[in-house]
């Protein structure tokens, strides 16, 4: 006998659908009309087809940003997908203390962005802030404000303080789903612990790190709040990532054109990344299979 299947549940989930895609659509569409005009009064525009695509691909300073950025997001992952791995690895599993650790390990993620800048502001301060003064007290010369590599490490460090714990609890929450009875196996034929990480945790938690590192890409890609408020893209440009000088162009100069050709272009970089990153990483669970 052939089941009927009933298909009433999406007319409940069409509207959330609809709604999404007028709000994501309506402006997607502004930007892209703006991308193709010189705009110099709200009632005067003038077609310039690409040539603000042209003008951004040739920008030297948004090349310059570009780099930072790759830079920053990879060395994102590169500490947070293994150092959030880790961290699941060691917390509980059982008991109050199981509890205990995922209250502590999410409390960073329940503090606005802005606040984050904020904190670190303070705390790196070489004067009244613990960490720059631990840090010099050491004998280093520590200085995030004056020196541009000791400002894009403390954005770096900020950034792995607030976001590994997600990765973390991504992590514990894919651990957690993998069924007794391969440990119970694993135990039997007396396997190592890596080998039970390499041959039983690690592929089980496959999809678990395609949405992290998907995830922190395209968050760390967009960052913004924190270096603004910890150094304001300073010393220089030491941290001025894209969506500062993006920000920057559309706020500050007012280059709608310009700074919607950007926008678009700052978008398919994203989305290219990310596909690269799905497809690899999938690539690399099936040969694993």
């Amino acid at each position: 006998m052939n089941k009927v299947e009933n298909n009433k549940a999406w007319f409940l989930v069409l509207p959330v659908f609809l709604i999404v895609a007028f709000s994501a659509i309506i402006p997607l569409m502004t930007v892209v009309n703006y991308s193709v005009q010189d705009i110099f009064d709200q009632n005067t525009a003038y077609f310039v087809g690409v040539e603000w695509f042209k003008q951004m691909m040739n920008d030297a300073r948004l090349h310059d940003a570009l780099v930072r950025q790759f830079l920053f997001s990879f060395a994102v992952l590169l500490i947070e997908i293994p150092l959030g791995v880790g961290v699941a690895l060691l917390m509980p599993t059982k008991g109050k203390a199981a509890s205990l650790s995922l209250i502590l390990i999410a409390l960073p993620l329940l503090i606005p962005w802005n606040v984050v800048g904020t904190i670190w502001q303070i705390f790196g301060r070489a004067d009244i802030g613990l960490f720059g003064w631990g840090i010099n007290a050491m004998g280093i010369d520590y200085n995030y404000a004056g020196d541009p590599v000791d400002a894009w490490l403390t954005v770096l460090l900020m950034d792995v303080w607030h976001w590994t714990p997600l990765v973390a609890l991504l992590c514990y929450s894919g651990l957690r789903a993998i069924p007794e009875v391969y440990y119970q196996a694993a135990r039997i034929d007396r396997a190592s612990r890596w080998a039970v990480f390499r041959f039983i945790q690690l592929p089980k938690l496959t999809n678990v790190l395609i949405i992290g590192v998907l995830l922190r890409f395209m968050d760390s890609f967009m960052i913004y709040t924190e270096p603004f408020v910890l150094t304001g893209g300073g010393p220089g440009n030491a941290t001025t990532f894209l969506s500062q000088s993006l920000t920057k162009m559309a706020v500050g100069q007012f280059d709608l054109g310009p700074a919607a050709a950007f926008s678009l272009i700052y978008f398919l970089i994203i989305l290219l990344v990310c596909w690269l990153f799905y497809t690899t990483i999938m690539h690399i669970s099936r040969d694993d299979r």
